[in-house]
């Protein structure tokens, strides 16, 4: 009736954002835009549709949209929020710091500024203010009208039940949205087909560190009694490990251009009995999907260690030292508890020789090594690392480049400690294969907590190199036990920081005894259950049997130990 009519165009834009028509949201945006050019908040959206579609090019353009949005209205703390998310997917973690701060110090009561703002700092390690915005974060769960997402918990000091209010929060908000979209009816499964349907949904079937565990559990699937379809909404990087994942499964699904409802709609179509989501909250979840109950029994696998806090995941994968018994009051899933280890991992990475020290930019000293995300280093045990490099004269720390920001922090901090900056050493990002075959020329693996290495802990064992943790009482600071136990080397658990920090210490004096430890794992690469893959699998399947017993028999969700 009015084709000009701006609002009407700008609740058109939402709903077909909302839908995951990104193209069309676009246009119309755009559309809008040509009879309000200075209306700033219709520049805002514009730009949160281009992070929506999520490539070098749609960023670049929300990056332009959230600037003409503050040359209009420099005060707009939305439009500092849109481009400081640009700064952090582009890696520009630095810049995305201060346009975050600047969007914090003008809507100080935004639960997610705040949020945001600090998962930026963790990433560049820019620590001064950090603990008082910790507590700022924690006072406000389940006091704001905004949750903010649970995954910013597991890299801050918290416990569990922080995480489970805080998770149930989100949670909420997510199924209220679910709530609000036509869907079919949920179907209850069919008893009388021979083969479990399985379909595993993730936004990383390509080359990532989730692929580099999973995808020999998807080809030993046994195919007589199981079919096995993934579903994948994230990019195809034309990688061979995105060809082998599509050879891995009976079916492969690309649900990109599909919207939370459609996608749910395509899953339940296709007869899926029991969905795996791999992502939970982690960095570009759909959890909206899930929420639709496209499949009769739901579960979070691998992706997310910690509880999703939502009505519509029935299971969770842990282990006896994940997520022993006693803490499954602090989970809202039922808990699957495999004998050996939640972690499956792949026994066909292959590991390139080991440079020399030379020529890795190493001294001939004892190297301490952290590989893990910079978000997950924290003050407190960055200072237990600078007083073993003080004790140990001719040591260095080696960590992964992230970014030139996060190295000069680091830096900064040593200095502060008293320990020159050379005494850090950043080993560049490289292909997973040369990677592995690196990690060798150090001597010692020290973990992070409360956030532990997870994939980076298996790498480092897979390579040879013995990996010391602090274990805490939270999923994600007690992944690296449960690897340790799954390897055979136990004693490399400790469970305060000064007992990780003494360990280490005695290690690195003690040569003989550290050569023993590696000696044991190179064995145990052979025998252990942490690289036993074949037998992962067989009792994955086991659960997955029991979970569809008990779905099948009318019965509600129920713990499943094997």
């Amino acid at each position: 009736a009015e084709p000009d009519d701006v609002e009407a165009l700008f609740h058109l834009g939402a709903l077909l954002q909302r839908r995951m028509r990104l193209e069309e949201a676009a246009e119309v945006f755009g559309q809008a835009l040509r009879r309000a050019p200075a209306d700033a908040q219709l520049w805002v959206h514009l730009g949160d549709v281009g992070i929506a579609r999520f490539t070098d090019g749609s960023l670049r353009d929300a990056a332009r949209c959230f600037e003409k949005a503050l040359a209009l209205q420099p005060e707009l703390s939305i439009a500092h929020f849109g481009l400081g998310r640009v700064h952090g997917l582009e890696g520009r973690h630095d810049q995305a710091v201060r346009c975050l701060a600047q969007a914090y110090r003008l809507e100080p009561d935004s639960v997610a500024c705040l949020a945001e703002l600090i998962g930026e700092m963790q990433r560049v390690c820019d620590w001064p203010r950090l603990e008082e915005l910790f507590g700022r974060l924690r006072g406000a769960i389940g006091q704001a009208d905004e949750p903010f997402d649970p995954f910013l918990l597991l890299s801050m000091p918290s416990t569990r039940r922080e995480q489970l209010a805080c998770a149930r929060a989100y949670a909420r908000s997510i199924s209220a949205q679910a709530r609000g979209v036509v869907q079919s009816r949920a179907r209850r499964g069919d008893a009388s087909r021979k083969k479990l349907r399985l379909g595993y949904l993730s936004a990383e079937f390509h080359a990532h560190a989730t692929a580099y565990l999973t995808a020999e559990l998807f080809e030993l699937h046994d195919r007589r009694r199981f079919e096995v379809a993934a579903y994948s909404y994230g990019p195809d990087d034309g990688s061979a490990m995105r060809a082998r994942l599509r050879r891995a499964f009976d079916r492969f699904v690309d649900l990109r251009a599909l919207s939370d409802a459609e996608a749910a709609d395509a899953i339940r179509a296709d007869g899926v009995d029991i969905l795996l989501d791999l992502k939970g909250y982690t960095f570009r979840a759909r959890p909206g999907i899930a929420a639709l109950r496209p499949a009769p029994v739901q579960v979070s696998y691998l992706g997310y260690p910690g509880t999703m806090g939502a009505e519509f995941i029935d299971y969770l994968v842990g282990d006896r030292v994940v997520t022993p018994v006693e803490h499954a009051g602090d989970y809202t899933e039922k808990l699957v508890l495999m004998p050996d280890c939640y972690q499956v991992n792949d026994r066909r990475r292959a590991v390139a020789a080991t440079p020399s020290r030379g020529a890795l930019g190493l001294p001939e000293g004892f190297v301490f090594c952290c590989f893990n995300q910079s978000y997950k280093i924290l003050p407190e045990v960055f200072s237990a690392w600078m007083r073993l490099l003080q004790a140990v004269p001719g040591s260095v720390l080696w960590l992964l480049e992230w970014n030139p920001a996060t190295a000069d922090n680091l830096r900064r901090e040593a200095d502060a400690h008293g320990i020159p900056a050379e005494r850090l050493a950043f080993a560049p990002q490289l292909p997973l294969a040369e990677h592995l075959g690196r990690l060798a020329a150090a001597d010692l693996f020290l973990d992070t907590c409360p956030y532990n290495a997870h994939t980076t802990a298996s790498d480092a064992l897979w390579a040879g190199l013995p990996v010391l943790t602090c274990s805490g009482e939270t999923f994600a600071s007690r992944v690296a036990g449960s690897l340790l136990h799954a390897v055979g080397l136990p004693e490399l658990v400790t469970h305060s920081l000064p007992e990780y920090e003494a360990l280490a210490l005695r290690l690195a004096r003690a040569p003989a005894e550290l050569a023993a430890l590696r000696g044991k794992l190179q064995r145990s690469r052979e025998t252990a259950a942490l690289f036993d893959t074949p037998r992962y699998v067989r009792n994955l399947e086991k659960a997955y049997e029991a979970m569809w017993a008990t779905h099948s028999a009318g019965g509600v969700p129920r713990p499943i130990e094997l």
